[in-house]
């Protein structure tokens, strides 16, 4: 298959009444303008087919992180039918996509950095990063790495309430 162009975006939409924000792809600057549910793109970057799939794969890996992250931490994110949820601010998705469209350019840093997030996925970098089991630019990664996962919402905790034993 050619690797022809395609637009990775950042968007924010509303569909039946509910907003979200979207990271995707498609292949025409149209198709994004024409999309009725897309009310503004914030970002928009114009890049070959198999590097925006790389890239929509970080950034989606990372945004499930953070969402894992919070849900263990019991903070109360809510899900849209589709998309991400306006819980998450704007500028937290901007960083996340700028990073990992900034570092795919780098083939030896996207590696590390994608390495990093998979782990991420499992641990929180934060122990290998202070208990220096990460050196070098694996460090730098990290911190960075770990600096995309590092937001706390204002929203409230869900107390998690015990059912009782009879009823």
């Amino acid at each position: 298959m050619e690797n022809s162009s395609q637009y990775l975006f950042l968007a924010s939409g509303v569909k039946n009444g509910e907003g979200f924000w979207i990271v995707g792809v498609k292949n025409s600057d149209e198709n994004i303008h024409d999309d009725k549910n897309l009310l503004d793109c914030h970002r928009k970057e114009l890049i070959g087919n198999e590097s925006a799939k790389d890239i929509l794969f970080a950034i989606n890996l990372n945004i499930k992180n953070l969402f894992n992250e919070l849900r263990n931490k019991n903070y109360l994110i809510e899900k849209p039918s589709i998309g991400i949820s306006f819980d998450i601010p704007l500028d937290i998705l901007e960083s996340i996509f700028d990073f990992w469209l900034d570092i795919y350019k780098n083939q030896e840093a996207w590696e590390t950095c994608l390495g990093l997030l998979k782990v991420r996925r499992r641990i929180s970098l934060t122990n290998l990063i202070e208990s220096e089991s990460l050196k070098g630019n694996s460090k730098k990664w990290a911190i960075k790495v770990e600096t995309l996962h590092n937001y706390v919402p204002n929203s409230l905790i869900i107390e998690k309430l015990n059912d009782p034993m009879w009823k």
